[in-house]
């Protein structure tokens, strides 16, 4: 069974990869609704003003010059269990491509912050202790 489902045609694994969104996404939605409830205000998706922060960022407070990322743990290529799963088929193109975006991601940190913004980013794994996440969140918000 887990055979044919790595298997799939061209035409497939194309269908099924544009299902996949980039921005508000249920991991981002949960975050935005945290912050929310909790009162704090955000643009979305990098837009501060006429200029566009490098990344994107999901959210960015501009008053506190801080931004957030919302990360896919797999897509990120993140530590955790989900982070580190590879791919059987096409190994060697899912693994270049994790790394590259992993690498596009350190890259577009350090030039948030050479611009004196913070940065924070918040893993998919992240979001099954509420609890912790929201004092997270409030802690870099507020310090």
């Amino acid at each position: 069974m887990g055979e044919s489902r790595d298997r799939l045609t061209r035409e497939q694994r194309s269908r099924n990869m544009s299902k996949i969104r980039g921005k508000n996404t249920k991991p981002e939605l949960l975050v935005r609704s945290l912050l929310h409830a909790k009162g704090y205000r955000y643009r979305l998706h990098g837009q501060s003003g006429a200029a566009k922060l490098p990344g994107r960022p999901d959210l960015v407070f501009a008053g506190r010059r801080k931004v957030i990322f919302v990360n896919g743990c797999f897509w990120h290529f993140h530590d955790c269990k989900v982070g580190q799963h590879a791919p059987a088929a096409n190994a060697e193109f899912w693994e270049a491509k994790r790394t590259r975006t992993r690498e596009r991601d350190a890259l577009q940190r350090e030039q948030l912050q050479a611009a004196g913004w913070q940065v924070l980013t918040v893993w998919e794994c992240q979001l099954k202790d509420t609890p912790l996440l929201e004092d997270r969140l409030t802690a870099f918000l507020e310090a």
